[in-house]
């Protein structure tokens, strides 16, 4: 039984350097969407482009895109709801203590260095 050698022609052999990915294109109505969706309360673009399966980085230019365009002007911005202004609030509270805290211990450090220089 003889075999026979399978022969490839160069026109065949693709280099990966010459394959090229087709493009995707987005319709301007997915953008629009895509870019309501990052301006909701809590929404991570990051999270948002990897779930679209696109850079975060395209999700900044399409809005500002439709910002030139004036698609955007007459959109609402979704209101945040209440749960997320009352954790706001409280990390805010949070973050206003702990400044107030670390300015009274720098207050203090300031006189007993006032006090040892005279």
């Amino acid at each position: 039984m003889t075999h026979k050698k399978l022969s490839l022609g160069t026109s065949a052999i693709v280099s990966a350097a010459k394959v090229q990915r087709k493009r995707t294109v987005f319709s301007r109505q997915f953008k629009l969407d895509a870019v309501l969706r990052m301006r909701e309360a809590g929404c991570s673009p990051a999270k948002l482009a990897q779930e679209l399966g696109i850079r975060r980085n395209q999700l900044y230019k399409w809005r500002a895109a439709l910002e030139v365009s004036g698609a955007l002007a007459n959109l609402p911005v979704a209101a945040p709801s209440a749960v997320d202004l009352l954790s706001e609030n409280a990390r805010l509270r949070s973050e206003l203590a702990k400044s107030l805290e670390e300015n009274a211990i720098l207050k203090k450090f300031d006189a007993y260095l006032v006090q040892r220089q005279h």
